[in-house]
């Protein structure tokens, strides 16, 4: 969908007036004719109200009065989910929201919950125009033009971020994964380096490279650098991201049903990433950040990994594995320890990580915990309620570090039934040695079932989030 700014309304065009309330609203210069039946209506507590012009519609949109602060943002962006709705079922291709609330982001988040429900992943239908929805183009009228590229870009990244994650493994394995990201970012500003097996194994891996034992298929270790001019931090942020493209649990294989059946999505970090530095990108966001995604598969061949194994990471840690479902800590730790080179001022991690995580807040929210400053987390908890990816922080306390005691070696990769979340987390920090903060979306990344806007299958989890927090935690 294009967002534009609108100078003129044609007389033939569909309107979104968006008004504060119903006083607002019948206060408004309506024809005779009309008033009556807004104001019934307003009377039946409609927050929509479609009115037929005889040759365009308008759509009335008032927020629910008891909704306040981020609250109401997010009512306004459900509002967005509502109102497409209505546009798709009439098969109107374009609408203009007019502002009668003087409120510039209540508009922004009107027009970003319509957007981000107008996404479909359609590429695998024999007649994807068949399934197409009407509805392509937006516009503001009399609008800031920087919101119009913010939205723009934001959209855009959230979506580049879907397709990924929407994408199965016959298609989107490791080494494709490299080649997409390539040409995502081509002419984006941001550079990036594609490393190879060989160059894996001389980087001694041993995380990564054991996930990848299994697969037929190469590992890739992606590393995306946006470098703007003028940028406002030395100590470059770094974004890590988990991208196992599949995940079996291998050796310790999983259930089909409710789990396996869904583990396309556990690169949902991996895209993450990628879209947050393309949305940088597109923004012009002067914050130099760098992003590592560690990428493979994890299937159970001949040569696997087992459980009983010690693997060398890339920091020489001794690893016991007792699960070889508890891979992405592992090819994560590796991307840690590899982040020290850039001495950055702060790496925030996202990874589809434990069940344990989504068994805890389900999918209303994600984990976070790490070694940051408790202002950074505060900022980043902040973020996550302006744009209603909200986040919980568990805690890292010492106790939890002899979970992860293994008898043979340096630790081991699970920790027990208990405080699983929390745990994966703790294994993480071994590899950290900086401000570290771990978002574990695993309950969010990918949906079942529709939710508003956030739609079906994945979601975008995490580029909103970050996009708000980078803008705000840069002072920017």
């Amino acid at each position: 969908m294009l967002l534009y700014n609108c100078d003129l309304i044609l007389p033939t065009q569909n309107r979104i007036l968006a008004f504060t309330g119903a006083d607002e609203v019948r206060a408004h210069d309506w024809p005779d004719a009309e008033k009556e039946y807004i104001s019934l209506c307003l009377d039946n507590n409609l927050r929509l109200i479609l009115v037929n012009r005889f040759g365009y519609f308008d759509v009335i949109v008032i927020p629910d009065p008891a909704k306040k602060g981020d609250a109401l943002l997010e009512n306004w962006r459900t509002s967005g989910f509502e109102l497409h709705d209505i546009v798709c079922r009439n098969k109107w291709s374009e609408m203009v929201i007019v502002d009668h609330t003087g409120q510039a982001g209540w508009i922004e988040a009107l027009a970003e919950g319509i957007a981000l429900s107008n996404y479909q992943f359609l590429k695998y239908y024999s007649k994807p125009e068949d399934k197409q929805h009407s509805f392509n183009r937006l516009g503001i009228l009399n609008c800031d033009p920087a919101m119009i590229r913010r939205l723009n870009a934001r959209i855009q990244a959230v979506n580049i971020t879907r397709d990924l994650v929407n994408e199965p493994v016959s298609y989107l394995n490791a080494p494709q994964l490299g080649e997409d990201l390539a040409a995502l970012c081509h002419e984006t500003g941001i550079s990036v380096e594609i490393l190879d097996k060989t160059q894996i194994e001389s980087l001694r891996m041993g995380g990564l490279l054991a996930v990848n034992r299994g697969s037929i298929d190469p590992p890739r270790f992606i590393i995306l650098s946006w470098e703007p001019e003028h940028a406002v931090n030395l100590a470059p942020l770094v974004l890590v991201g988990k991208g196992v493209t599949f995940d079996t649990g291998g050796l310790s294989i999983k259930p089909t049903a409710g789990s396996m059946d869904e583990m396309k999505c556990d690169m949902a970090g991996a895209a993450a990433v990628a879209g947050t530095m393309i949305g940088l990108a597109r923004m012009g966001v002067p914050v130099r950040t760098i992003g590592l995604i560690p990428a493979t598969d994890n299937r159970p061949d001949g040569n696997a990994y087992a459980p009983g194994d010690v693997i060398r990471m890339h920091d020489n840690t001794t690893v016991e594995v007792l699960n070889c479902d508890a891979e992405g800590r592992l090819i994560l730790a590796d991307a840690l320890s590899y982040a020290s080179k850039y001495e950055p001022g702060l790496v925030v991690d996202l990874a589809t990580l434990t069940g344990s995580a989504q068994v805890a807040i389900g999918s209303q929210g994600s984990v976070i915990m790490g070694t940051a400053p408790d202002d950074t987390f505060n900022q980043l908890i902040e973020a996550g309620f302006s744009v209603h990816e909200r986040l919980v922080r568990f805690p890292l306390w010492d106790d939890y570090a002899k979970l992860i005691e293994s008898e043979i070696a340096d630790l081991k990769n699970i920790g027990g039934r208990n405080a699983g979340a929390i745990t994966a987390g703790k294994f993480l920090e071994h590899f950290t040695k900086y401000p570290w903060i771990h978002i574990d979306i695993a309950g969010t990344a990918f949906l079942p079932t529709r939710d508003s806007y956030r739609g079906i299958g994945g979601t975008g989890t995490g580029v909103r989030l970050l996009l708000d927090f980078i803008t705000k935690y840069y002072k920017l």
